[in-house]
């Protein structure tokens, strides 16, 4: 019986396969965009925990050096005498054919076994061949691809190794990196003798311990970033829900007297109701498979931008590939069966309430009944209550989110009441009979496409958020490096005598008017990454420096000695505001500074400070000085860059003029978002799908309504026209309405979610023309979707209108 049962059902299925082929793409796109984003993200987090795992950083303490400095070769040695178990670790960055690649040396005899750098090379072929010259090195199978012309020991692979990472043997790192008596940390192993000295009586409190955080660095570090990838996959996967919701919807409209008739013939509700959810979760798997493999193509094809922007913004290795678990394949699957039955989860309780004895009369498709529309408004009303509660009681960036969530969602539930009063309106104020009733007849349509409505409404709101935030920032961002980057060119050498040797063949010439230190000491500020910089008294900083606030004569007070200029992150992170005093650790004991100043300093994520170059060099005099700004006369920076290079035979990356440096950022800038420009046209372009796809499957049932018109005198032509402006009427009610909304998520995006992902806050403008072209957009989109079904109704044969007319009678 439940066998015959499922048939009759699934016939409705083949004599509709349009509704079929809405309900599989609203699945897949769904399912597709979600998984992808997820994809991502496990994707980005495996090679966070394959750094973290590689030296054991994730279950063993370390031990640093205070103030940022290497720890002496002296200190490690006192350490083992004092019998402490540590292994040395040395990590730098070098280039290799251009590639930016981190060498990290370790000592493979004293590594704890369980650190994965120890295993790899206990499972070698054996110790020698890295332990001696010519040495080997570890790489992922990505890093040996793209290195393996290069001038390098040979190369073997390993698969547990991070992207664009190499592990050395100590002898070779510290040679390649030039710090034979510098070690960058020391591992400390699990189990230590009873009784060791403290570390600060053997070192005389120079180095530090620091217990694992059982938690990656870098994915802490980058936790905005895939919270918002997860919010686009979220939103992408409730807009593509809709068309299930839609379609399922309209299948059981299409599909009551059928129920009612197998009910009649002693069909049980439990058996008619298990034959509904098996043949929802056969469609659910066939439709989730296919959204698996989409969303596998479209995270390969975004990975390489993702991996981009890790990079440049944090510095995290992520490869450039993508490798999946099969538990990603059975989430996907189980994310695709979730969806389906929470959209099919009202037409199923109708379906449960559905009696024997109603009318067989036909029912509006999710019909704008009243109730409906006052729950919808009470709903939305609440969603934006509890976001707005939520916000305030939990700040935070899952409350940001929290708010962004409550506000769509309440606005989209009541963008229906909102058209609704509109239409309303129209109608009253028509005097032309016709024109009164294709208001009219345009609300009564409400019921049909609101959710492919809302879905729109959604997808452009966001859209506008996202464009404001992306454009204001790309317009701030320009002004920023502007003043930023004032120098004309920017030199570095490769270690301190080049340096000077650059500095002084500078200094001879009569077109540099000033060579500028940029140097600055890493220091860890109640365990947040702080560069410490210091500056030359010069009128470049104070002319060209974007300060955000700050006390009278800020620069008078920094270059005095006893004040600093905070970044706007690093102080919103410790609540710091300028008067007041702030305390850093340095080599002889804590600090003290006044905060003379707040600055802006747009993507970074570590925090800054500014102080004067004599005081840090009092405190820190090993400091690397290797870098400067050089001021130069007027059109004179590519002849000196040109000259310079030539005279001392230096590298091109060790000469860099204003332009190719603002060109590179503009370039990192333009890949950070590029993931989030691309997730944003794929969700307005579900959106648009999910307005296709209603039309589509309302256009028949359509027929009836409009067959009375038709027999009272109005043309077909006439007819089929009138149902394309009345979509693309819909469409431009709903883009306006989109607008506000649209400000309004751009305002909680910067003043909320990107305050707590960053800490600092973007000014917020308004782009009229990226709202008209979206408003275009949507125009298109509406007028597409509306084509087909207003063709066929001007194709119509009169026959077929009379017979609809006759029957509906």
């Amino acid at each position: 019986m439940l066998w015959l049962v499922l048939r009759t059902l699934i016939g409705h299925w083949r004599r509709r396969p349009f509704q079929a082929i809405s309900l599989l793409i609203g699945l897949a796109v769904a399912t597709a965009l979600f998984a992808g984003v997820q994809a991502l993200n496990a994707e980005a987090r495996a090679s966070y925990d394959r750094a973290e795992s590689l030296l054991g950083a994730d279950l063993f303490d370390e031990i640093t050096a205070r103030g940022g400095r290497p720890i002496a070769l002296d200190d490690y040695i006192a350490l083992r005498r004092a019998g402490w178990r540590v292994s040395p670790v040395i990590e730098g960055t070098i280039l290799v054919d251009g590639r930016a690649v981190t060498l990290i040396g370790i000592d493979p005899l004293t590594l704890p076994p369980a650190a994965v750098g120890a295993g790899l090379v206990q499972g070698a072929d054996g110790l020698t061949s890295f332990l001696a010259p010519p040495w080997q090195l570890f790489a992922s199978p990505a890093t040996v691809a793209a290195l393996a012309e290069a001038n390098l020991p040979p190369l073997t692979v390993a698969e547990a190794m991070p992207a664009n990472t190499l592990l050395a043997d100590i002898a070779y790192a510290a040679d390649r990196l030039a710090r034979a008596d510098e070690i960058t940390r020391l591992v400390v192993a699990p189990t230590q003798k009873p009784d060791l000295p403290a570390i600060d009586a053997v070192t005389d409190g120079r180095l530090v311990l620091t217990p694992p955080t059982g938690q990656s660095d870098l994915g802490s570090l980058t936790d905005s970033f895939h919270l918002n990838l997860t919010a686009f996959g979220l939103l992408s996967f409730v807009v593509g829900l809709f068309i299930v919701n839609a379609t399922v919807g309209l299948a059981f409209e299409q599909r009551r007297p059928l129920l009612r008739t197998l009910r009649a013939l002693g069909v049980s509700e439990r058996r008619l109701s298990a034959a509904l959810l098996i043949e929802l979760l056969l469609l659910a798997t066939l439709g989730g498979v296919i959204g698996i493999v989409l969303g596998y193509v479209m995270a390969a094809a975004l990975l390489p931008d993702v991996a981009a922007s890790l990079g440049g913004l944090y510095g995290a290795p992520v490869p450039g590939t993508l490798s999946l678990s099969p538990l990603w394949w059975l989430g996907g699957l189980a994310i695709s069966l979730a969806g389906a039955l929470l959209a099919a989860a009202s037409s199923f309780w109708k379906a449960r309430q559905l009696s024997i004895l109603a009318p067989v009369g036909a029912t509006a498709w999710l019909g704008a009944e009243a109730r409906r529309l006052a729950l919808q408004r009470w709903l939305g009303a609440a969603a934006l209550v509890v976001g707005l509660v939520l916000w305030r009681t939990n700040p935070g960036l899952v409350g940001g989110f929290v708010l962004l969530a409550g506000v769509l969602i309440g606005a989209a539930l009541l963008l229906p009441s909102l058209l609704s009063f509109v239409l309303a309106r129209l109608a009253s104020r028509q005097s032309d009979p016709v024109r009164a009733w294709f208001w009219a007849d345009t609300r009564a349509q409400l019921g049909g496409l609101s959710l492919a409505l809302m879905a729109l409404f959604l997808a452009l709101s966001v859209n506008i958020g996202v464009g404001t935030m992306v454009d204001g920032f790309r317009k701030t961002f320009l002004g920023w490096l502007d003043q930023r980057l004032a120098a004309e060119l920017y030199v570095g050498g490769t270690d301190e005598a080049e340096a000077e040797e650059i500095t002084a063949w500078l200094t001879a010439r009569e077109d540099v008017s000033a060579v500028l230190p940029i140097w600055n000491i890493d220091l860890r500020h109640e365990g947040f990454p702080l560069e410490v910089f210091g500056i030359a008294d010069h009128p470049t900083y104070r002319e060209n420096w974007p300060v955000l606030g700050a006390l009278s004569t800020p620069w008078d007070r920094l270059f005095s000695g006893e004040a600093t200029l905070l970044s706007e992150q690093f102080a919103r992170r410790f609540d710091l505001v300028p008067g007041e005093i702030i305390t850093i650790q340095a080599p002889d004991g804590d600090w003290a500074l006044e905060i003379a100043g707040i600055y802006a300093d747009y993507g970074n994520t570590e925090g800054q400070m500014l102080v004067a170059l004599p005081a840090l060099l009092d405190r820190w005099p090993e400091v690397e000085k290797t870098r400067f700004a050089v001021r130069t006369i007027p059109d004179r920076a590519e002849v000196i860059a040109a000259e310079l290079t030539d005279a001392l035979s230096l590298g091109d990356r060790q000469v860099v003029d204003q332009t190719a440096l603002k060109a590179l950022s503009r370039r990192i800038f333009e890949t950070t978002f590029a993931v989030t420009v691309a997730l944003n046209a794929l969700t307005l372009a579900v959106a648009g799908l999910a307005l296709f796809t209603s039309l589509l499957a309302l256009s028949a049932e359509r027929l009836p309504q409009l067959a009375p018109a038709w027999a009272m005198g109005l043309p077909r032509r006439l007819l089929g026209r009138w149902e394309l402006q009345r979509t693309l009427a819909l469409a431009l009610f709903t883009a306006l309405a989109a607008i506000p909304l649209g400000q309004l998520t751009a305002w909680i995006l910067t003043a909320v979610i990107n305050v707590e992902a960053f800490g600092w806050r973007l000014p917020l403008y308004a782009f009229p023309l990226d709202w008209a072209r979206l408003s275009l957009l949507a125009l298109v989109a509406a007028a597409l979707a509306s084509a087909l079904p207003a063709w066929r109704l001007m194709r119509l044969p009169p026959a077929r209108l009379l017979r609809l007319f006759s029957d509906d009678r």
